[in-house]
Parts: structure tokens; C-alpha cells; sequence
């Protein structure tokens, strides 16, 4: 269960890299940036993301996302950072395009899991312990 949160933190730390060294330095401009890709691969933003698995302003909601969700969320972030490098994306209007994209190709692949699962892949499930459990594993 460990792996791939794991992968998401390495995920999330090559697209801040990338974002950094394209021009991107003011917290809020990550979190828009965050927001589009999420928007695009879930048609929620990161709040209202956490606000549906019912965590805590502070909780991390990566630590809360299952395996599928985990996985969509990377490949937004990664398909945003190739896209970003191959289009030598500079500064937020740039960067903000290639993030549309890359939540796109995300968002794309949602849509057609959902199609052949008949369901939807956003979860409400979350990793937080319940009342009265001793903070078990998930598993």
C-alpha cells in the first residue's frame, strides 16, 4: 500500500521541480496550477476533492485517494511536466496551458475507465481511522 503514495510524492515533486524552474514561485500560482489539473482529470477542484472524502483543511488528501485516483493524479502531473519541457513552457499563462493539457489526457482516461467500469473512479473513501479503531491499515 505504501508504493503508491510514494509514487504520487515523486509525481508531485517532479511537477513542482519543473513548475520552479519554468518560473513559477508564488504558492498560489502551484495551487492554480494544481487546481487545473485536478479540475481537468476529475471535474472537482482539490477542494472540493477533500471536502467529498470529508478530510480536514490540513489533512493530505493524497494520503486519503485510492489506488485509481492516485494513479490519474500522477499521470496529470507527469503528462504536465512532458508537455511543459517539450513546449518549453515559461511563466503561469504557459505553464497554465500545459496543466489544462496534461489534466486532459488524465481527465480522458477517467472518463473512459468510467465508461467500461459503469461507475465512477472519484471516491469518497478515505484512509482515515474510524471511531473507536486503532488506526489499522488499510487493505
Amino acid at each position: 500500500w505504501i508504493k503508491n503514495p510514494v509514487s504520487a510524492i515523486m509525481s508531485r515533486n517532479e511537477i513542482t521541480s519543473e513548475w520552479a524552474r519554468r518560473g513559477i514561485k508564488k504558492w498560489i500560482e502551484y495551487a492554480i496550477l494544481t487546481n487545473v489539473i485536478s479540475e481537468e482529470t476529475f471535474m472537482v477542484k482539490t477542494g472540493k476533492h477533500k471536502e467529498l472524502k470529508n478530510l480536514p483543511k490540513l489533512q493530505e488528501l493524497r494520503d486519503h485517494m485510492t489506488d485509481i485516483e492516485l494513479i490519474l493524479t500522477m499521470l496529470g502531473e507527469t503528462s504536465t511536466a512532458e508537455l511543459a519541457r517539450a513546449r518549453d513552457a515559461q511563466g503561469f499563462q504557459q505553464n497554465e496551458g500545459a496543466a489544462h493539457s496534461g489534466g486532459k489526457i488524465a481527465g480522458d482516461a477517467r472518463r473512459n475507465l468510467e465508461k467500461e467500469l459503469g461507475r465512477p473512479v472519484l471516491s469518497t473513501s478515505n484512509f482515515l481511522p474510524k471511531k473507536g479503531d486503532q488506526g489499522s491499515l488499510p487493505g
